[in-house]
């Protein structure tokens, strides 16, 4: 994160930066606010698009298939995404995207999935395959808008938190739409969610004048020929199997114990842990090295989710997700805080990308797992949990001295970051 000198990180500043601080900083809460309204349709996507099928008369079958392609397509599309972020900038990355996704849910809005499966599914990952890289669009922004390293730390965990209240607030909003006027309403305010978050993000003037630092043509592997990101993205793809998984195990224990307010009450209670976790990691100056930070916070998330495989009672049951929660947001910030000097220069956009795709890969595969594991009832979903946890905690601890090895120095200041604290300068 930082574009100073090391000793920079322990001056006095890092006593009195406040989130109120950051938020006040130019265009931060614009940037935030777009991310965040742009970013809603992953959450509601897979919703909508379960209800539009059920609604036309559709097999539950053919529902979670589109569900899942969308899923999976809008992963497999971020690094591509990202990598045009590095290349060509904000503006035509973000322009393109958001053209594209807002056409096909419009054509899935208008048409009846039911009668034209192979149209829809074509369309759904055309949706889900051109899913606007904001997140990516923002973690590269960040330097530029808010320079201190204590700023970035808690912009990011902002950042981290403002993700969970998409997920938080999206499914909800589907219901609610659904509820008052039906299906056809819910994919028409995805539509529009996503273009309006997107354009509102991205004619933000740091995004509008962003310009990509000049870099040498990488290989198709792109940031991940280097080992610090690999390894973050394998830690992320162990953490998506957790959070995956821990949604089958909600189902589960709402089965077992005839309460289905638990299938939503308990990734409620993990997304209100991270909430927590984020803004009380992000908020001050931890000691310990980054490595030890990353390997902290897998092993808090591991050790969190072992109350899962002995939970009894409902109220355990919700109990019991907030701890591993505390954990989750301040893993990934630090994740996204260590690409700053584990990316390959000029490749930070496609890097977070990737540890996005592998987070949401892990997640399909984790829900995939559990479901598998789940005919016996919670015990072997919790297992895949754990499982995945303690995979990213393995990863981190096996890897520690080699991700201290491989930091580099942070460069000075790109074309990007100079233009965008020109901007604010300007404000």
């Amino acid at each position: 994160m930082p574009t100073s000198a090391a000793p920079a990180t322990r001056t006095p500043d890092t006593k009195t930066t406040t989130y109120g601080d950051v938020l006040r900083t130019a265009y931060v809460l614009r940037l935030l606010t777009g991310a965040v309204v742009g970013h809603l349709p992953v959450a509601m996507a897979p919703l909508a698009i379960l209800l539009a099928v059920r609604a036309a008369g559709g097999s539950m079958q053919q529902a979670g298939l589109l569900a899942a392609t969308y899923g999976l397509t809008a992963a497999i599309g971020q690094p591509l995404w990202g990598r045009m972020l590095d290349r060509r900038g904000h503006l035509l990355t973000l322009t393109l995207t958001v053209t594209v996704s807002t056409a096909a849910f419009a054509a899935l809005a208008g048409m009846n999935s039911v009668t034209s499966p192979v149209t829809a599914a074509a369309i759904t990952a055309l949706a889900g395959l051109f899913t606007p890289p904001l997140e990516a669009a923002l973690r590269v922004l960040w330097p530029a808008v808010v320079p201190r390293p204590e700023q970035q730390r808690a912009a990011l965990a902002l950042d981290a938190c403002a993700q969970e209240v998409v997920f938080i607030a999206g499914p909800l909003l589907v219901l609610a739409l659904d509820a008052a006027s039906g299906s056809g309403l819910v994919m028409g305010a995805t539509t529009f969610l996503g273009l309006f978050g997107t354009v509102w993000f991205a004619t933000a003037r740091p995004s509008r004048e962003h310009r990509p630092a000049p870099t040498t043509r990488a290989d198709w592997l792109g940031p991940l020929r280097a080992p610090g990101p690999r390894i973050l993205a394998a830690a992320l793809l162990g953490a998506g199997v957790a959070i995956g998984a821990l949604s089958v195990t909600a189902l589960a224990l709402a089965e077992r114990h005839h309460t289905p307010a638990l299938s939503t009450l308990i990734p409620a209670a993990l997304a209100v842990g991270s909430l927590t976790g984020g803004l009380l990691y992000g908020r001050r100056t931890w000691p310990g090295s980054p490595a030890g930070h990353l390997l902290g916070a897998a092993t808090g998330l591991f050790v969190g989710l072992l109350p899962t495989l002995t939970v009894s009672g409902p109220s355990g049951a919700v109990f019991s997700a907030l701890l591993p929660g505390v954990f989750l947001a301040p893993l990934l910030v630090a994740c996204f805080a260590s690409l700053d000097h584990l990316a390959p220069r000029g490749t930070l956009g496609e890097a977070s990308a990737w540890l996005i795709a592998c987070l949401g890969l892990g997640q399909a595969a984790g829900t995939a797992l559990a479901g598998a594991a789940g005919d016996g009832g919670p015990l072997g979903p919790a297992a895949v949990a754990v499982t995945g946890a303690a995979f990213a905690s393995l990863v981190l601890a096996v890897t520690r001295r080699r991700l201290a090895q491989h930091a580099h120095t942070p460069a000075p200041a790109t074309t990007a970051e100079a233009s965008g604290r020109e901007c604010v300068r300007a404000r």
